[in-house]
């Protein structure tokens, strides 16, 4: 396998088939065991992966201009003699340290530092960071901003060769677009994975498959690459029947005949044909696991009503005399930049959290099934992943927990994981087959498709399709907002907006595809 500068390759396989390990082969973390990677003399690589390391001590500007050497060091140098000539008790220093601050400055400029720190404000921007944050301590972020700050150090950088390892994974809709538009006019060599479709078909123009060590080059985007790979299949198909055909008509002469002495030259010489052939094997199976879900029991027509709803955070006001209805069968996707309030929108419809003023009112027969990112830390850590089920359903048959665990990629042995060793996805994969096996007429979901393979998204979406309830969501995937909504409601500062299609129609009637996108 080969990549070249300007080429934008998408990296797909499997879960477990080695996709990280061939970033890390090229970047030297990992060795092959047999055969070389080479990179070209005096080429930069810059790798992102979820796995940031420690962050402290410096802002968040800082620690994007990490990577960038000797300016880097006199970014912090100037920040904390900034710090020092702010301090009173150093005010009887004050003309040593104005000193020491001309010389920082003189040097930082010297070094193209101002050109690099608005470049590293640009790319915080992009990515969600407001101008406060990005002047904070790095230390106090979470792990998803510190993922946005690695992801911006390495784009600082602008290196010969781009590797992303899931750069969407902790982004938002509007960072996603954002870094779409970058990677678009990155002209190194780029090679990305992603559970987002959308994001991929925009960008990679070629595929490299990765599975059971094998790698296969597809020419094209992620869509292309699926058809591909669709009829690839079917000939195999095709192929490997008419050969199990011709070996079972070859085995039925040889077994019918090997006891005449009349025939016995024929029998050897068929014999040892079947014996050099090279056989087919069947294409690996990648299909999605069906799995019949419930419907639920019909709810009333008004779902859930909010009526005059204010509430707030300290002196931050987010919603103020605010009304909603959600009627049955509706689907609402709920659009809105940072910190708009969509996730204390859903905590109040689910009642997990009270407005200040105004009510809440969930409907007549309405079942509640709700899902946020802190879902997954209510599993117990000492129970398996088949057990958590079997306790919710006692009634199920061990069969159909198992194809409801299959559904959402837990195959084979998988299903005696007890869940302290499940990863963020699986944990979040359990939560939903727990949720959708007997589903309540309402769901209220906060990103339910974060940390969920192509795959297993795609059993989502067949679950969620047919699903005959009603819906209130935030999502950050275009498949998924395009496929399911059927209503949005776009929260802005200047109050919230509804609309009366889906997706689809919002991006057409707005012109963009999230709020404060152009």
């Amino acid at each position: 396998m080969g990549m070249f500068k300007g080429e934008k390759v998408g990296l797909v396989g499997p879960n477990g088939s080695g996709k990280s390990t061939i970033f890390r082969m090229i970047v030297r973390e990992e060795l092959p065991d047999g055969g070389q990677v080479s990179i070209d003399r005096g080429v930069s690589v810059g790798y992102f992966s979820q796995d940031v390391g420690e962050m402290r001590g410096r802002t968040v500007v800082e620690e994007t201009m990490a990577g960038a050497g000797a300016v880097a060091d006199a970014a912090h140098e100037l920040h904390g003699i900034e710090e020092a000539m702010a301090d009173p008790a150093q005010a009887d220093d004050l003309e040593a340290i104005i000193e020491r601050y001309g010389h920082a400055q003189a040097r930082f400029e010297e070094l193209d530092g101002y050109a690099l720190e608005a470049k590293a404000q640009e790319i915080l921007t992009g990515l969600g960071f407001a101008a406060e944050v990005m002047a904070g301590d790095v230390g106090k972020l979470s792990g998803g901003w510190k993922m946005r700050v690695a992801l911006a150090r390495i784009l600082l950088m602008r290196p010969d060769a781009l590797l992303l390892d899931e750069p969407t994974n902790h982004l938002d809709i509007e960072s996603i677009l954002w870094l779409e538009s970058f990677l678009k006019q990155f002209d190194g060599a780029l090679m990305i994975t992603s559970h987002d479709r959308e994001f991929m078909n925009r960008i990679v123009t070629k595929i490299v498959e990765i599975d059971a060590g094998e790698l296969t080059t597809f020419t094209g985007n992620y869509d292309f690459y699926e058809r591909q790979r669709e009829i690839m299949a079917q000939q195999q198909e095709a192929q490997y029947a008419r050969q199990q055909a011709m070996l079972a008509k070859e085995e039925a002469f040889i077994a019918r005949f090997k006891a005449r002495a009349s025939h016995a030259a024929q029998v050897q010489s068929r014999v040892k044909k079947l014996e050099k052939i090279e056989r087919v094997v069947p294409p690996k199976s990648r299909k999605v696991v069906e799995f019949e879900f419930r419907q639920p029991p019909r709810s009333g027509e008004d779902v859930a009503r909010l009526a005059s709803v204010s509430k707030g955070y300290g002196s931050r006001v987010i919603y103020k005399g605010f009304d909603l209805l959600l009627r049955r069968r509706e689907r609402w996707c709920v659009m809105g930049v940072n910190g708009a309030g969509k996730s204390t929108l859903l905590k109040m419809v689910a009642g997990q959290s009270k407005p200040d003023a105004g009510e809440v009112v969930v409907g007549a027969s309405v079942t509640v099934g709700y899902f946020a990112q802190h879902a997954m830390d209510l599993l117990d850590p000492a129970v398996t992943v088949v057990e958590t089920l079997r306790l919710k359903f006692p009634g199920a048959t061990l069969g159909t927990l198992r194809n409801l665990a299959g559904a959402f990629g837990f195959s084979g042995d998988d299903i005696e994981k007890p869940c302290r060793v499940l990863s963020g996805g699986e944990k979040a994969r359990l939560v939903l087959a727990a949720m959708l096996y007997d589903p309540p007429n309402f769901l209220v979901l906060d990103e339910p498709t974060n940390h969920l393979d192509m795959m297993t998204k795609e059993t989502l979406l067949k679950a969620l399709a047919t699903f005959e309830g009603t819906m209130l969501f935030v999502s950050h995937d275009r498949q998924f907002l395009s496929a399911l909504s059927n209503r949005v409601l776009e929260i802005t500062p200047a109050g919230a907006h509804a609309y009366g299609g889906g997706y689809r129609e919002y991006v057409a009637q707005t012109g963009r595809e999230a709020p404060g996108v152009r």
